[in-house]
């Protein structure tokens, strides 16, 4: 039987798809937390190690090379540790990333790169890294660009198609804050930061940019730890309304709200199962299914939602398992 991917993205590459959840640790005791937590989790979410908010002034070499030894350590044991470092005004971004390289031997799952400018400063910024590689004979892993100034939204739509890039997060407090008080405060919290037009403006640029080129959108952090599901709403109402299928979390109880949030319905994940399986049965052609038309659009569909299940450990119908 043919592979759905080999029928419905034959034309196209398929769009990447990421863990949900994306959390920031820069604490050596909180990391641990974390990554224990990631093993609980049979490796469903992703750490980003937190070299721009994690290290305290004039103590970034040993923050770097403390995250270098955790990239090398045997407690990355699903390969999904990213590194933040320091934007690229910083004086000490190039040597957040030579030392982490040089500690670990080894590369990260990803980079996030913070407070880019426009196009032609990022395609200079990842130049660089990709020197940095080359001097230590690694190669360049994917990069993840944090979208947080007027330049970068202005630009959003040609950084998501560098094909180093695989994800764009929206940095909102940031953002807000570079308007010099044009956007209220309470628009870097709910309800405001999804209602108010200028911030779900530049959410939506975002979004419609990664989705344009196959890339991940990956929401804000809701900075609300201490509510029980603040994070959850948030998470459900960035998937929902503004297509954003990743998010960033600053606490542990944050990653199981996020991952409920993203995970699809098991009622969906059923019909997705049953559609797919007739409709390869018909050989990939339209289809009348419960009394509607399907055709390869919504097969498409369907088919990142059980693969997006099952990147969450979410169990799937077993007579579609040989497609795993």
């Amino acid at each position: 039987m043919t592979h759905p991917n080999q029928i419905l993205f034959s034309d196209a590459k398929a769009p990447t798809i990421l863990s949900p959840v994306d959390h920031y640790a820069g604490n050596e005791r909180f990391i641990q937390k974390a990554l224990a937590k990631q093993v609980s989790l049979n490796g469903a979410f992703d750490i980003a190690l937190d070299l721009e908010d994690g290290a305290s002034v004039g103590h970034e070499a040993e923050q770097a090379k403390l995250m270098g030894e955790i990239l090398a350590s045997s407690d990355n044991q699903f390969d999904r540790l990213g590194v933040r470092i320091h934007d690229a005004q910083h004086h000490h971004w190039q040597d957040d990333v030579r030392l982490v390289l040089q500690t670990a031997k080894r590369t990260p799952a990803y980079w996030m790169i913070p407070k880019v400018g426009t196009i032609l400063d990022t395609k200079a910024q990842i130049q660089t890294l990709q020197k940095l590689h080359d001097d230590v004979a690694l190669a360049l892993p994917p990069l993840h660009v944090l979208i947080e100034t007027h330049a970068a939204l202005h630009d959003a739509y040609e950084i998501a198609a560098l094909p180093q890039v695989e994800s764009l997060s929206f940095g909102l407090m940031d953002f807000v804050s570079a308007h010099h008080g044009r956007i209220p405060a309470a628009a870097m919290t709910s309800p405001m930061q999804f209602d108010h037009p200028m911030v779900a403006f530049a959410k939506l640029a975002i979004s419609r940019a990664c989705a344009a080129h196959g890339k991940v959108a990956n929401h804000n952090v809701t900075t609300d730890y201490a509510t029980p599901n603040a994070a959850f709403n948030d998470a459900r109402r960035a998937r929902d309304e503004f297509g954003y299928s990743r998010m960033w979390s600053i606490h542990p109880n944050q990653i199981d709200e996020i991952l409920r949030a993203f995970t699809p319905d098991t009622s969906e994940v059923d019909f997705a199962a049953a559609l797919l399986l007739e409709a390869a049965a018909a050989n990939w052609g339209p289809i009348s299914f419960n009394g509607k038309l399907h055709d390869r659009a919504s097969f498409r569909h369907y088919w990142l939602t059980l693969q997006r299940a099952s990147l969450m450990n979410q169990g799937l119908p077993s007579s579609i398992e040989h497609w795993f």
